[in-house]
């Protein structure tokens, strides 16, 4: 059975992309694999830049993707970990890959655990 810890950090994983903005943003910059502005996230969903920050914050506090300063602009990528691990958190939920072993860290997802790619 899943763990409590884990059903919670899996929890905030998906409440993150309950959001239909926010999985247009990360659909797109994972299959555009380049950086992304603000602005350039902002014309791709037809949002605001301030709800396009706000979402990107919310991404970004659970490192599905990392935002670089590059003067003014802020450049958001998607986390390449997390695009190799977070399909297992989704299997792991629905009881089709094995429920990891729980650990002191383990409140954070697997690609949290190394690089912060900051």
């Amino acid at each position: 059975m899943l763990d409590r810890s884990s059903a919670e950090a899996y929890a905030s994983w998906f409440g993150c992309l309950a959001d239909p903005t926010r999985l247009q943003m990360l659909h797109l910059l994972a299959t555009e694999r380049t950086p992304m502005t603000i602005g350039a996230l902002a014309a791709a969903t037809g949002v605001g830049q301030s709800t396009v920050s706000a979402h990107v914050r919310r991404l970004a506090e659970l490192e599905f993707v990392f935002v670089e300063r590059v003067g003014t602009a802020s450049h958001v990528r998607v986390n390449p970990d997390c695009l190799a691990e977070f399909p297992t958190a989704a299997e792991v939920v629905m009881g089709l890959a094995p429920v990891r072993v729980a650990s002191s860290t383990h409140a954070l997802a697997p690609w949290q655990a190394g690089e912060t790619g900051e």
